[in-house]
């Protein structure tokens, strides 16, 4: 069995009292996690959200790598170009180190032009700075000096781990299949597309790199756990239409992630089955029937109230993780 928790942190409102709370309980949570049959604790980042999503991973991936031992920590993305290539090249490096190697972080492009104008970035010119970024922390990483910015630099420590390790690159189109063999970064598509990742694969022979690819399921949902998923889908599967409605907003008309949701009603999200909540039972039948799926657990999606939340995590780790892994 693959489990993994997903925060972004999303509390419709910004209440700083409520939202204080999320955020511990999301630090304290994947510290319960940790040892508990979890593999990785995934971020992400966006910015100017009305509900708050995420915006500083970073900063929380540092926080949960400081209370945890044996979870990876993966930020699924990373919006290289609104950061200083040097200060993602720092903080990856000092994370890495302080973890013995646990985080790995997707580059994201982004698709909000909004996000690009805030952060004073061209949108227009987005390629051509993630290139230079990506450019100036590999460079960065190799402890060598060399120029930037009409100056000779070196910085300083350099990660434990390979930049292999560290950083992939993400993306849909073709373009960014060719950046990641291009600068012999791993790929990490948005979605399942298994075209592109042959394409991407051509490119790393044709530039003569190593790589691999890292994948989304096509059938890759997120998971709550309760005893009765009626009741739970009438209580709170207002949170869940919030999250899948604030992301499908932001998307177009190109290929979609593997986190869109199209429903417009809980009933229609409920059908869908990208969110479901399911029963202990439910869910140690599916990890026996396919040992290989991954649970994306979300327990605070969309503002789910954080005592709900812990219950969805608690039965998980109670009633679940033992009928699979009984040792």
């Amino acid at each position: 069995m693959i489990s993994v928790l997903r925060f972004n942190f999303v509390q419709p409102g910004l209440e700083p009292t409520e939202m204080s709370e999320r955020y511990r309980a999301g630090i304290e949570m994947a510290a319960y996690a940790d040892g508990h049959g979890f593999m990785a604790v995934s971020f992400e980042e966006h910015h100017g959200a009305e509900n708050g999503w995420s915006p500083s991973p970073l900063i929380t991936a540092g926080m949960v790598l400081t209370r945890t031992t044996n979870v990876r920590v993966t930020i699924q993305a990373l919006l290289v170009p609104l950061h200083d290539p040097l200060r993602i090249a720092e903080d990856v490096a000092v994370l890495d180190l302080a973890s013995n190697g646990r985080l790995s972080a997707v580059a994201g492009l982004g698709y909000r032009p909004i996000e690009y104008r805030a952060h004073g970035k061209d949108w227009d010119g987005r390629g051509a700075l993630m290139d230079h970024c990506l450019d100036t922390i590999l460079k960065a990483w190799s402890g060598e000096p060399f120029e930037h910015n009409g100056a000779t630099i070196r910085v300083t420590p350099t990660p434990k781990s390979s930049p292999q390790q560290l950083l992939f690159v993400g993306g849909r189109t073709r373009v960014a299949a060719r950046r990641a063999a291009r600068f012999g970064l791993p790929f990490w598509p948005v979605a399942d597309l298994p075209d592109l990742e042959a394409y991407y694969l051509d490119q790393c022979k044709e530039h003569g790199t190593n790589g691999f690819v890292i994948m989304p399921s096509p059938d890759t949902t997120f998971t709550f756990v309760a005893d009765d998923p009626d009741k739970a889908w009438a209580e709170l599967g207002h949170h869940f239409l919030h999250e899948a409605q604030t992301y499908a907003g932001w998307q177009n008309n190109d290929t979609h992630s593997a986190a869109y949701s199209a429903a417009t009603t809980v009933d229609e999200l409920r059908a869908e089955g990208k969110y479901t909540i399911r029963t202990p039972a439910e869910c140690v039948e599916l990890a026996t029937t396919d040992p290989t799926f991954v649970f994306v657990h979300h327990p605070l999606c969309g503002g789910l109230p954080v005592d709900r939340a812990w219950e969805s995590l608690q039965v998980f780790v109670d009633d679940v993780v033992p009928a699979i892994n009984p040792s």
